[in-house]
């Protein structure tokens, strides 16, 4: 494998940021400068290098193509008050990212890799940035399979890529959902817990459903029973009910979020009580019948915090605490202050670019 001192970088004749509004772009649209790039041949990565961004030309044999070795994580960059840029949480996100590449039989990313391919990256787009609130830099490291071969099998040969977008916020208001009890999004000893492009794939159909339904997204249920909710959406999901956070525990079927775990750290430190257990659908719907406030909230990297204003049960739709002063609106508001500088980082989760 190359080392981080001959990472070689290749940069733009010509920027494509002049005439941009980074502050007012569809999410995910508008890619940075350059790109990061490894190539996984001979039973190693080699050939590591930042180029000017570009597309990628692949044979219709490729196999990621057809048989589903495609990985990604997403992550986040933040403009710090003193002007420097952390990368929030790498090294969770790599052992993350390595364990979705062990669950689709696909060779690891080793760690000095990840992060100075990222680091550089970062340093070199950084003018890219937005400035406005809930913006950020999204990062975008992926796995694809790209031997040439119409056979199910195991990849020998791979491209790592790392890209850039500038983002604002993904979700603008609170979301109505509904809880899903026809599709599922995993069963046990399956693929939930790996960020691996089936995953979404099977999920696009059943909130489209939804979407055009009136909801904004779905809360997936257990594939056995259809009894315990999972995730929600995209994201993991979480509950303050009697003021206890209560979030389904990891499991093979429920991805192990970042946010999801940041956010249990701080309640943990703020002395709340905490609960990562399995919660049914009866026992959601009897806490929402009754006079207790409930506040129910997605939470995932690219949303942060998706307060959920609504939730509807069969025919019957129940309303969750989106005021002010929800604490879900806190969590939001330390983990910013924690990216940006505002509040010290006593986790050590900023990696200062």
């Amino acid at each position: 494998m190359q080392t981080t001192t001959t990472i070689p970088i290749h940069r733009t004749n010509e920027s494509r940021l002049p005439g941009l509004d980074i502050n007012n772009l569809p999410f995910g649209t508008a890619p940075t400068d350059h790109l990061f790039i490894a190539r996984y041949t001979g039973g190693e990565w080699t050939e590591a290098r930042i180029e000017p961004f570009q597309e990628l030309t692949l044979s219709p044999f490729t196999l990621c193509l057809h048989y589903g070795q495609t990985v990604f994580e997403g992550m986040k960059a933040f403009r710090m008050n003193d002007d420097k840029v952390s990368i929030f949480r790498l090294n969770k996100h790599h052992g993350r990212f390595n364990r979705s590449l062990q669950r689709m039989a696909m060779p690891e990313v080793p760690y000095e890799l990840f992060k100075e391919g990222m680091r550089q990256l970062v340093a070199l787009d950084r003018q890219w940035l937005p400035s406005g609130k809930d913006s950020a830099l999204y990062i975008r490291p992926f796995v694809i399979a790209t031997e040439k071969r119409l056979k199910v099998k195991i990849s020998d040969e791979y491209l790592f890529l790392i890209v850039c977008t500038p983002v604002g916020s993904y979700y603008s208001q609170p979301l109505r959902v509904k809880v899903e009890t026809e599709f599922i999004r995993a069963a046990d000893g399956g693929v939930g817990y790996a960020k691996c492009g089936g995953n979404y794939g099977s999920a696009l159909l059943p909130t489209q459903r939804a979407i055009e339904a009136g909801f904004d997204q779905v809360l997936w249920t257990d594939a056995q029973n259809r009894e315990f909710i999972e995730e929600s959406g995209t994201m993991n999901v979480l509950f303050l009910i009697d003021d206890i956070l209560i979030t389904p525990a990891r499991s093979s079927t429920i991805l192990d979020g970042v946010t999801r775990d940041s956010i249990l750290q701080l309640a943990r430190r703020r002395g709340l009580k905490v609960q990562e257990r399995k919660i049914s659908i009866r026992e959601l719907e009897a806490a929402l019948q009754g006079d207790i406030r409930v506040e129910a909230f997605g939470a995932g990297t690219a949303a942060v915090v998706a307060p959920i204003e609504s939730i509807t049960i069969g025919k019957e739709t129940y309303a969750c605490y989106v005021e002010e002063d929800a604490v879900m609106y806190s969590f939001k508001k330390e983990l910013q202050g924690i990216r940006t500088g505002e509040v010290e980082d006593t986790w050590g989760w900023n990696e200062v670019v």
